[in-house]
C-alpha cells in the first residue's frame, strides 16, 4: 500500500519584511487556514511541525490528533534567524551567495540544505506503509526539502522551488519512490487508494 501525504505549508503572518525563523500567526492567517479545512481530504495521520506557527495551522485546520513531529522543523537559520532578506544580504552578502548555491554551506552557522534534506527524506521514508493518508503542516524548508528528495532532484535545487503560504503539495509512494501529483486540492481525493 502506497502512503498518501498531503504537506501544508504553514501561512505567513501579514508583516511585509518577512523574517527568517519563528513568526506567530495573526487573525488574518488563522482565518486563512481554517477556509482551508474543508478542501482537505480526512486522513488517518496528522502531523505537525513544532513551530508555533505550524501548530496554530493545525488548530486552525481543525484536526483532532496531532502528532508533533520533529523531523518537520525548519531550517536552523544560524546567525540569520530573525532577520529579513535583505538584512542578511546587506551583512553578509558573500555568504548568502554560498548558502545559496552549495547545498552543504552553513556560513550563517545553523544547518545545511543537505542536511535539511537528509533529515526530511529520513522522516519520509519512515513513514508505516500502512498509514494510509496522512496531512502535515511543514515549514516551507521542509516542504522543499520533500519535493527534492521525493523527485530525486538535485539539493543545489532546494531555493528555487517556490512554496507559497498555505500550498498543499501531494506525495504518494513509499521506500524512497515517491510520485508528486500538482492540482487543486479537491483533485487529492480522486488519488486512488491503493
Amino acid at each position: 500500500m502506497n502512503v498518501r501525504l498531503t504537506l501544508v505549508c504553514a501561512p505567513a503572518a501579514a508583516e511585509r519584511d518577512v523574517r527568517f525563523g519563528e513568526v506567530p500567526l495573526d487573525e488574518r492567517a488563522l482565518r486563512q487556514a481554517g477556509e482551508m479545512a474543508a478542501a482537505l481530504p480526512r486522513a488517518s495521520l496528522h502531523y505537525s511541525a513544532p513551530s508555533e506557527r505550524c501548530e496554530q495551522t493545525a488548530r486552525a485546520l481543525l484536526w483532532d490528533v496531532v502528532t508533533v513531529e520533529p523531523a518537520l522543523r525548519d531550517m536552523d537559520m544560524g546567525r540569520c534567524a530573525g532577520r529579513t532578506l535583505g538584512e542578511v544580504a546587506e551583512r553578509e552578502g558573500d555568504g548568502l551567495a554560498v548558502w545559496t548555491t552549495d547545498p552543504e554551506a552553513v556560513p550563517h552557522g545553523g544547518e545545511s540544505v543537505s542536511q535539511v534534506c537528509e533529515r526530511v527524506a529520513v522522516w519520509l521514508d519512515g513513514l508505516p506503509a500502512d498509514a494510509g493518508r496522512v496531512l502535515a503542516v511543514a515549514e516551507q524548508s521542509v516542504v522543499r526539502a520533500a519535493v527534492v528528495g521525493a523527485l530525486g532532484m538535485p539539493q543545489a535545487l532546494f531555493w528555487r522551488i517556490d512554496v507559497p503560504p498555505l500550498a498543499a503539495v501531494h506525495l504518494r509512494g513509499r521506500n524512497g519512490r515517491w510520485n508528486l501529483r500538482m492540482g487543486a486540492l479537491s483533485t487529492v481525493r480522486d488519488w486512488g487508494e491503493n
